[in-house]
């Protein structure tokens, strides 16, 4: 029987250190990108694509998360006093109609695969989305993970999102290896984390986008500590390639690795330049300003 994605999981108990002093007191998935916060538009990807639970897998220090996503009701009744319609709508529209969130708190930060079992609980036995806020993805129309979510409904297996990086950055991602082909998507034969770009089996990363079976829970129940000294889901999904196909697909759009200060800045410009109320004030300053570089 054809079974749905209706589920989310977003790890988001890491410490964000490469971002310090500016994450001291605030997750790093609260850090604004123009006007929204990192996990707002992880959210609203998963809303577009059809999902209606949200499950975050947070740390004691992660609070501001919550409130995000919690209902203000003194600054509502303020801008509704003010008249300010728009921005109560603004508001309002971060948490959609419909849509639930679940927040699991991680004692122990073990890992990425570790935080996604820390979710088991809530899943159940069903295929659920991994969406990491840290992996920005801009496509201009449906989102990385309906596009993912589409293939799912086709073939009913694991995918991972995934692109071509410069093969000196293999020791930073997660590397798959698919058979030669034209298509978008392709079955992985071979899964590796971070390995150095000597011994990679290719520059095919995986990106921060997964749809699982819950067959990996058992997986990542049976990993070892790997890579880091942690629980990593590469090493389980490894694992979960001896019983199963899963896919790598190449998704349309472009990442912003929101988890390294430039990549965080380079997606502040090219977002500030899709805003239709910025944009183009921001293209003239930004002309002007590389004249005197």
């Amino acid at each position: 029987m054809s079974q749905k994605i209706t589920k989310a999981v977003f790890p988001v108990a890491g410490l964000g250190t490469r971002f310090l002093p500016a994450t001291k007191a605030i997750a790093k998935e609260m850090l604004p990108v123009v006007d929204k916060p990192l996990i707002q538009y992880a959210v609203e990807e998963a809303v577009a694509a059809g999902i209606d639970t949200m499950i975050f897998v947070t740390s004691r220090s992660k609070n501001a998360i919550m409130d995000h996503f919690d209902k203000a009701y003194e600054l509502e009744t303020e801008l509704e006093a003010k008249n300010k319609t728009e921005l109560l709508k603004i508001l309002k529209d971060i948490v959609p109609p419909n849509v639930s969130f679940v927040f699991i708190r991680q004692a122990e930060a073990l890992g990425l695969g570790h935080a996604v079992y820390c979710a088991r609980p809530v899943i159940g036995d069903e295929p659920f989305a991994v969406i990491l806020a840290d992996d920005m993805v801009e496509d201009g129309t449906r989102g990385c993970m309906a596009q993912m979510v589409d293939l799912y409904k086709e073939k009913q297996t694991s995918i991972l999102g995934v692109e071509r990086i410069n093969p000196a950055d293999t020791a930073s991602y997660g590397i798959v290896k698919t058979p030669e082909t034209t298509g978008q998507y392709a079955p992985i034969e071979v899964i590796v984390e971070k390995p150095k770009p000597e011994v990679a089996p290719s520059n095919l990363a995986v990106v921060g986008r997964y749809i699982l079976t819950p067959a990996i829970f058992d997986k990542i129940k049976n990993t070892g500590r790997g890579a880091g000294g942690e629980i990593q889901l590469t090493d389980a999904i490894a694992d979960l390639l001896k019983d199963e196909t899963v896919l790598a697909y190449e998704f349309e759009g472009t990442r912003y690795d929101c988890g390294a200060k430039l990549g965080f800045l380079i997606a502040n410009v090219e977002m500030a330049l899709l805003n239709a109320e910025l944009k183009d004030g921001f293209k003239s300053y930004l002309k002007e300003l590389v004249k005197t570089l």
